[in-house]
């Protein structure tokens, strides 16, 4: 399944140039993490009243293009490997259907005091990876 999720950029997204400045894409990408995984159901305020929290292990990412002011974005995300604990997504940004910036994004579920926890398994079980291994 492939998730999509709507940007419009604004003019706090720019530098000086009025090009995207490179870490709003890192913002970008992680507000469509969060709203796939609420999507699936995920209520990640209760998971950290629990005591787990979903936390960044690992990103990879390519700039290809620049997305200036106004420019409609959509961020596609795929889940490429789901394991006991770690759930490895891949996303990119597009902007009218060409991508402009690609990221894979490993992610791990911790406990409060720092140790990788199993990924709920109601959770698990509907992160299916978009193209499974060969």
């Amino acid at each position: 399944m492939t998730h999509r999720f709507d940007i419009r950029v604004y003019y706090e997204d720019t530098d000086m140039g009025g090009v995207v400045y490179h870490a709003n894409y890192l913002r970008y990408i992680e507000r469509a993490r969060s709203d796939y995984v609420r999507e699936l159901g995920n209520d990640q305020n209760a998971m950290r009243e629990g005591g787990v929290v979903w936390v960044v292990r690992r990103l990879e990412c390519d700039y290809l293009a620049t997305a200036k002011f106004d420019d409609r974005l959509v961020v596609e995300t795929e889940v490429a490997d789901v394991s006991g604990a770690r759930l490895t997504m891949t996303q990119t940004v597009l902007r009218e259907g060409q991508s402009i910036f690609t990221a894979t994004v490993t992610a791990v579920c911790m406990n409060a005091a720092g140790r990788p926890v199993r990924l709920p398994a109601e959770i698990r079980t509907q992160l299916v990876p978009t193209r499974p291994k060969t």
